[in-house]
């Protein structure tokens, strides 16, 4: 049930903290699924001191919120988001060196822009993130990866807000990566940066294997489709999409979400997909995968509402 609140008063506290915020937005602008309805009140903080400010007032106010980034794991609510939005996007994005090797990238940068700025300057060991579209908050979140490579393996910290409002920072070891999971999939804190550890690296090697990653990328998987990713984890002893393909779900289509036709690890949205439609095709492949090969697949993407 979506609950009414004073969205006058929020709009008054945003402009009294001079925090850039947007009202009645859709959320399918903010995925790459392109699905999800209303939200009421987005905000778009540019510094970690709005974000504390703004997690206090939220919390004393009773008002539930979501925090996002790039929305490429992301499935929203047909019906929209109870409560408000945090917004970390083009406002709190970019990457600085700190030192050889050492990045500092604010959580809202594109995957892509740090894999790029690593390039920039001859340092090795994040092609593997080239063309994963979400943002570095997004990826550390989830412990993204792909090719052999983790986030895991290269971030030293991560800079958060826990939901008190409070400053932290949590080392590689406290934040208990997993296969796409963190500990920030259990607390609920706002990563605002994280520091990165990269080598240096033959500048022409570098770009070769970012070449061949994203040539890969766009040869197997359905970009041109709006999607959010690999929809299953990996099961244990096996892969998500080849076990789907086993079964002959390529194609299976319900509402505008289908199985990709390229790959059966996602499911796209082939055009007026509603989140509802995604939901019903995620569990009937569930279905089928588990009757047909004893594999009970997990659902990859956050659903909010």
């Amino acid at each position: 049930m979506i609950v009414i609140y004073d969205f006058n008063l929020i709009e008054n506290f945003s402009n009294q903290i001079e925090c850039q915020y947007k009202k009645d937005v859709m959320m399918s602008d903010y995925t790459t699924f392109r699905i999800g309805g209303k939200c009421k009140f987005l905000f778009e903080p540019k510094t970690a001191a709005q974000i504390k400010i703004i997690t206090q007032y939220l919390n004393v106010e009773k008002i539930p919120f979501h925090v996002i980034g790039n929305g490429s794991n992301l499935l929203v609510s047909d019906e929209g988001i109870d409560g408000t939005v945090i917004y970390m996007g083009p406002n709190f994005a970019n990457a600085t060196m700190l030192d050889t090797g050492l990045l500092y990238c604010r959580a809202g940068t594109p995957l892509s822009k740090v894999v790029q700025f690593a390039y920039e300057n001859s340092l090795t060991g994040l092609e593997f993130a080239y063309g994963i579209p979400g943002s570095i908050g997004g990826a550390v979140y989830m412990n993204a990866g792909a090719y052999g490579g983790e986030m895991k393996d290269v971030i030293l910290t991560c800079d958060h807000i826990d939901k008190d409002g409070n400053d932290g920072t949590l080392t590689n070891y406290q934040a208990k990566f997993g296969y796409r999971h963190s500990e920030y999939c259990d607390n609920g804190f706002c990563i605002t940066g994280v520091s990165l550890s990269l080598k240096p690296g033959n500048k022409e090697k570098i770009k070769a294997a970012m070449d061949d990653y994203i040539t890969r990328r766009k040869t197997k998987q359905p970009l041109e489709f709006p999607s959010a990713g690999s929809t299953f984890k990996r099961p244990e002893g096996n892969y998500a999409s080849a076990l789907i393909d086993q079964c002959g779900l390529k194609g299976l289509t319900v509402g505008g979400a289908q199985v990709s036709e390229k790959h059966a690890g996602f499911i796209i949205n082939k055009g007026g997909a509603t989140a509802k439609d995604v939901l019903e095709l995620v569990e009937k492949v569930k279905s089928i995968v588990s009757e047909q090969t004893g594999y009970n697949l997990e659902c990859e993407i956050k659903y909010l509402s």
